[in-house]
């Protein structure tokens, strides 16, 4: 039998999702933190497969995905979404096989800055990364609340907002956020956040001046969010809780950097619980994180 690396397609990527949830929650039995994952329909790797095919690839035997490595790039950002193997053929060919894909992806794209997020308790995968020249940088929390404790405990100054559109002028002002905050725009993803319907997406304002911008799904997850300035991330934390609240979701959820103090001290306070940890590693420094607070560990 002969393992074969080649380029996703459409009718892959529900297949290579539940090979995805099955391999994260292998890892995270075995580490002691119950089932993470759960199988949701692939819209972003849809997405991403439309605009950049070259970032995403399959590893199959006579027919059966083995692996899948998803990489997306945005300006001088590459960003290695996902790179999974069946826990059956873990720590053969096919993932050195997989991150070599997804490492040429990134050598032609031209992106200076390499960066994944990955589970801080994987060693094997760190070392695997380190080798390629991606450092651990800080460590990013998954937190949770169950609603009802948060509609109790809710307090503290708020941003007003309105529903972001694709007017001109206002993707003018997500893209000039992310390139203060992250040093790349995002406006494709932009676009495609905005056309979610499972998604809402708020220009934040601070009187009448434009503070940033935050999104909120209807499971009650936050991000991302950003502010054009530091001091201005906890009111729209507070601020995404209360949007959050809104969606009637059981639980309310968010994804925040550990260089986030100020965040992650008022994520506390309001009850939220850390779930688990996990760890962003790039090639060089970037971003200012105490402006931003990702999304999940395949948008960023």
């Amino acid at each position: 039998m002969t393992v074969v690396c080649r380029p996703a397609r459409a009718e892959d990527l529900e297949l290579a999702d539940a090979l995805v949830v099955a391999s994260i929650n292998d890892l995270t039995v075995r580490h002691g933190f119950g089932a993470m994952a759960a199988a949701s329909p692939p819209n972003f790797q849809s997405f991403s497969l439309a605009d950049d095919p070259d970032g995403l690839w399959v590893a199959e035997d006579e027919g059966r995905i083995l692996g899948f490595a998803w990489s997306w790039v945005c300006g001088d950002i590459w960003f290695l979404a996902q790179l999974f193997v069946t826990p059956d053929r873990q720590g053969g060919s096919v993932g050195n096989d997989l991150i070599e894909r997804a490492l040429d992806h990134a050598k032609t794209s031209g992106a200076s800055t390499r960066v994944l997020i990955t589970f801080a308790f994987n060693a094997v995968s760190q070392g695997l990364y380190i080798r390629h020249g991606l450092f651990p940088r800080f460590p990013i929390y998954t937190v949770s609340v169950p609603r009802e404790r948060l509609i109790g405990c809710l307090h503290g100054a708020q941003f007003k907002c309105a529903p972001l559109d694709e007017d001109a002028s206002t993707i003018a002002r997500l893209v000039q956020a992310d390139e203060r905050v992250l040093g790349v725009s995002r406006q494709k993803h932009h676009r495609y956040l905005i056309n979610d319907s499972r998604t809402r997406g708020f220009s934040l304002y601070d009187g009448d001046d434009w503070a940033g911008y935050v999104y909120v799904d209807a499971g009650g997850h936050i991000g991302p969010v950003a502010v054009l300035q530091s001091g201005a991330a906890v009111t729209a934390f507070r601020t995404a809780l209360s949007l959050a609240l809104e969606s009637g979701a059981p639980q309310v959820s968010a994804f925040l950097p550990g260089a986030s103090e100020a965040v992650l001290t008022t994520a506390l306070e309001h009850g939220m619980r850390i779930k688990f940890p996990m760890l962003l590693m790039s090639s060089r420094d970037f971003g200012s994180w105490a402006q931003y607070l990702p999304r999940n560990p395949g948008f960023m």
